[in-house]
C-alpha cells in the first residue's frame, strides 16, 4: 500500500490526554509500518476559561470539577506519572492555564503552511513542560517562529482572527461525530478511536485499514 492511511485527531492543547495519546498513536503507527497522513482539529474542553486564570492548572481541575483540592492533585500526579510512561515530563506546577481558542485559529494558519504537526508538538510542549502562554498572541507568535513559521505572517492571522471560522467548522463536526471529549482519532474517514488508547490499538486499527484496502485491490 503506497497511500497514506489518512488519521483526524480532535484535540486540545490543555488536554493532558491528548498530548499522551499524541505520542501513543505515533508508536502505533511506527509499529504499524503504515503511511499515515495526520490532520489535527479543534477542540475545546473548556470554553469558558478566561485567557488569563487566576491560580493553578491543578486549582482549576479542582473547581472545573467541583472537587476537593487534594482529589484534583491526585489526578494531576496520576496523569503525570502516566505522561512519563511515553516520555513527557509534565509540570503542573508550571503550567498556565488559558483559554486555548488562538491556539487552534494557529494550528490552522500553520496547517495552510504545511507547519501543522510541528506546530502541534510545540503547543503540547509549551503548555505541559515548558510553562509557557499559548493564549495570547505574543507568545503563540513565538511558538509559530519556533517551527519556522513566518512570525507577521501568524501576527497578522491570529489578530484577525482568519481561521476562526476554520476551527468553529471543526467544533461543528465534532458535534456531528458525537464527540464528547478528547482525544478522538477517526481512522480513513471511518473508524473512530476514543482517548489515549494503548499504541496497539493504534496499529491494529491502521493495519485493518490497510488490509481492508488490499483485499478490494
Amino acid at each position: 500500500m503506497t497511500d497514506p492511511v489518512k488519521v483526524d485527531v480532535w484535540s486540545d492543547v490543555a488536554c493532558p490526554w491528548c498530548y499522551i495519546g499524541k505520542r501513543r498513536f505515533e508508536a502505533g503507527a511506527a509499529a504499524s509500518g503504515v503511511p499515515v497522513e495526520v490532520e489535527y482539529h479543534s477542540f475545546e474542553l473548556s470554553p469558558d476559561t478566561p485567557v488569563d486564570f487566576e491560580g493553578s492548572a491543578t486549582e482549576f481541575l479542582s473547581g472545573h470539577k467541583g472537587i476537593p483540592l487534594e482529589q484534583a492533585r491526585a489526578m494531576t500526579d496520576q496523569v503525570t506519572a502516566i505522561a512519563a510512561e511515553v516520555g513527557l515530563d509534565y509540570r503542573y506546577d508550571d503550567i498556565r492555564h488559558t483559554k486555548t481558542l488562538l491556539a487552534h485559529e494557529l494550528l490552522h494558519f500553520a496547517k495552510a503552511q504545511g507547519k501543522q504537526l510541528e506546530t502541534a508538538e510545540a503547543l503540547f510542549r509549551a503548555y505541559f513542560v515548558d510553562g509557557g502562554h499559548v493564549g495570547r498572541v505574543d507568545d503563540l507568535v513565538a511558538i509559530a517562529k519556533s517551527v519556522g513559521l513566518d512570525g507577521p505572517a501568524a501576527r497578522a492571522a491570529l489578530e484577525d482572527h482568519r481561521h476562526a471560522e476554520d476551527v468553529q467548522a471543526d467544533l461543528a463536526q465534532a458535534v456531528a461525530y458525537g464527540i464528547r471529549g478528547v482525544p478522538f482519532f477517526v481512522v480513513d474517514g471511518r473508524y473512530g478511536v476514543s482517548g489515549a488508547q494503548a499504541s496497539e490499538v493504534f496499529a491494529g486499527a491502521l493495519r485493518q485499514v490497510a488490509d481492508e484496502r488490499e483485499a478490494v485491490r
